[in-house]
């Protein structure tokens, strides 16, 4: 069975389509992710998708297609945190997943952040961005990344290193322009024994994300609709989420007002004028470094906006990884951790590595 045949099982209208079995599904991102497929057959599929409505079968088929593929580091270390934010990135908000995963691993976690640089269609910033500004870099190497989990308890992996075939369908999905499975798919390629923190868009795709992630096996989980998609809570208004504990799915509301995180304003991005065609946010230099000091700040003690999202997104990561009973426990554990000098410490431990 080649991409066209499962491309027809899609159908070119809802009643004569329908969802693609497991094994399908698997195949069909089989095929993708070893080559040999056209990027017009790679395209049209992925519309078909899109357009049809994906399964949390096919989404969970897709995912593990992917991992059987790729490299995946930390497979058999214990207490590790995947945080899995949108690859294509921000862009009205600084990306906070190393400022909170650094915070988390100086509360005890071993924390893992999966993520790429600009990954079309948005081509915003992400941790790979923040990295940059600080003037490191994330690892391509799945070995490199499970050795700095060891001596630091932190790393940023790069999820193109782990599968290289994603950086093949950069094109694609730029061509396109709009989000297709893949952006999902991407955020899960990480060791199936691990907790998660996964970031979702928003609207109803909060339970499938949670179905699919609970279909791969995954013992302790946290899906989150932060701002844009995003791992970090809002620090304005109440963020919606589920939690996944010893196979019980639970609602979860992440309200800043009850730890005292209230803000009248997110962290915001300066705006510097829209990108140039082509381009996204985290192709501007001057972004990626505001990005670097707004991290530098938080990890320094800076109080405000930046340091509350922070803390917050460090507490469900520590919740997720079962080093907090409650995220009031997180929230205590991460301040402490920040205020201490530990989470500074680790960055400078990673310098030392990298």
């Amino acid at each position: 069975m080649i991409l066209r045949d499962l491309l027809r099982i899609l159908g070119s209208h809802r009643r004569d389509g329908r969802n693609l079995t497991r094994q399908e599904a698997y195949r069909a991102f089989e095929l993708i992710f070893q080559g040999g497929q056209s990027e017009i057959q790679i395209g049209a599929f992925l519309i078909a998708l899109r357009w049809k409505g994906v399964s949390v079968e096919e989404i969970t088929a897709f995912a593990q297609a992917a991992r059987d593929l790729a490299r995946l580091p930390c497979r058999d270390m214990p207490d590790l945190v995947c945080v899995c934010p949108p690859h294509d990135g921000l862009d009205t908000h600084p990306p906070l997943e190393v400022a909170a995963g650094l915070i988390a691993a100086a509360a005890g976690a071993r924390v893992l952040v999966l993520t790429d640089r600009c990954v079309p269609p948005k081509r915003g910033l992400t941790a790979a961005s923040v990295l940059e500004g600080l003037g490191l870099g994330m690892t391509w190497d799945p070995s490199e990344a499970e050795d700095w989990v060891a001596k630091t308890r932190f790393a940023v992996v790069s999820c193109s290193g782990m599968l290289p075939a994603m950086m093949g369908l950069r094109r694609v999905r730029g061509e396109i322009g709009v989000r297709t499975p893949l952006a999902t798919v991407e955020k899960l390629i990480a060791p199936p024994g691990a907790a998660l923190v996964v970031g979702a868009q928003a609207g109803p795709v909060l339970g499938v994300a949670m179905e699919v992630v609970q279909a791969l096996g995954h013992p302790r989980a946290v899906v989150l609709q932060g701002p844009q998609g995003g791992v970090i809570p809002s620090v304005r208004r109440r963020t919606r989420g589920i939690e996944l504990t010893s196979s019980h799915q639970v609602p979860l509301s992440v309200e800043p007002s009850d730890f005292g995180l209230a803000c009248e304003s997110e962290p915001d991005l300066p705006i510097f004028g829209p990108p140039e065609e082509g381009y996204g946010t985290g192709d501007d230099p001057e972004l990626v470094q505001t990005c670097g000091r707004i991290t530098q700040a938080v990890l320094a003690g800076e109080h405000g906006p930046a340091r509350n999202a922070s803390l917050l997104g460090a507490a469900l990561i520590l919740k997720a990884g079962d080093k907090a009973h409650t995220l009031a426990d997180g929230v205590a554990a991460a301040t402490a951790a920040l205020d201490s000098g530990e989470a500074r410490s680790i960055l400078e431990r990673l310098r030392s590595l990298a």
